[in-house]
């Protein structure tokens, strides 16, 4: 059985009452299950997924042991399992946009395993490119090439089963395969910004976006239904950077999470010359094994990607580890 890493108690107990007891049990549960069983019945997907990712999550529990035992449950588990993830958006002295994510989840001694780079490729090309977990088919980290990068953090508003009614009965869009719907069909920056702002989605997110030209960079801030705002990038006020996190950009975190704070901190006191995907800065700035929860030393991240749209060649993936 897997528990929450969290040395502080009463955080571990403020954690868990955002996941049913139900769903706890099912991942934990994941190690365990017969090696030809299913989580849900293939006709769970019908009511709230569309047709393309039901195939595709169908196809992927036909062909290996991975598959049956993961597929088909995570996808749903993702929505009732707190996210700690921290993403920056950033333009250069040059006007270059860079793009960085941390993906922090718990379990993850089960996903570092299962993490993967994916490319989605379209008559022979690669129309884009994104970083998962075997067996799930939206992404929560992508890129289109010469055109945007997106990631996504979760917004915690609302309850599990809200997101289940969102889900089940008005057949909004799962927020992670929104993400990948708009690096298959968005033709530019504003195009993706435009689709992720307006789609209706199933539970409240954070998606962050960065395009290939100067400016082009904005966090979005999700409710179901359609933007609750928008905060691009505003170089010339001086506002070269976004950093995003778990909450509401205008408001304070709790006392306990300093990502925020030491990010923002950090990225400001670099020169502007210091950013691009290969360098040991974002190494540094995204290493928040050691401000989250402080002063206790424990990570949730289980990967750090880097990437520039215009830059596609330099998409950068790391899986961290507690060493």
């Amino acid at each position: 059985m897997f528990f929450f890493l969290i040395v502080s108690l009463q955080k571990l107990l403020r954690l868990q009452l955002f996941v049913p007891i139900w769903a706890r049990k099912c991942f934990q549960n994941l190690e365990n299950f017969p090696k030809t069983g299913k989580i849900f019945p293939t006709q769970l997907y019908s009511l709230c997924l569309v047709r393309q990712k039901a195939a595709q999550l169908l196809g992927l529990t036909s062909v290996g042991v991975m598959m049956n035992r993961l597929g088909h449950c995570r996808d749903f588990l993702f929505l009732c399992f707190p996210r700690f993830c921290t993403s920056i958006v950033a333009q250069d002295s040059k006007g270059n946009v860079y793009h960085g994510r941390n993906l922090d989840y718990a379990f993850g001694d089960i996903l570092r395993k299962i993490t993967i780079d994916v490319q989605f490729m379209q008559n022979g090309q690669v129309a884009y490119k994104g970083t998962t977990f075997m067996g799930y088919v939206g992404l929560w980290t992508g890129q289109s090439p010469h055109k945007f990068t997106i990631s996504g953090d979760e917004r915690d508003k609302g309850r599990w089963w809200e997101n289940a009614i969102a889900a089940f009965l008005s057949r909004n869009v799962p927020v992670s395969w929104l993400i990948r719907d708009t690096l298959s069909k968005a033709a530019d920056f504003q195009a993706a910004v435009l689709k992720l702002a307006a789609t209706p989605i199933i539970a409240d997110v954070y998606y962050i976006v960065a395009g290939t030209s100067p400016k082009e960079g904005v966090v979005i801030t999700r409710n179901r239904r359609g933007p609750a705002d928008i905060w691009p990038l505003e170089p010339t006020a001086g506002a070269w950077f976004r950093v995003e996190t778990n909450y509401d950009h205008w408001t304070t975190p709790p006392p306990f999470d300093h990502r925020r704070m030491f990010v923002s901190a950090k990225i400001d006191s670099i020169a502007l010359l210091l950013l691009p995907v290969s360098s040991w800065i974002w190494d540094g700035i995204l290493s928040t094994q050691y401000i989250f929860f402080s002063p206790f030393s424990l990570s949730y991240t289980i990967y750090t990607t880097v990437m520039s749209a215009a830059a596609p060649d330099k998409y950068m993936t790391q899986i961290r580890t507690l060493e």
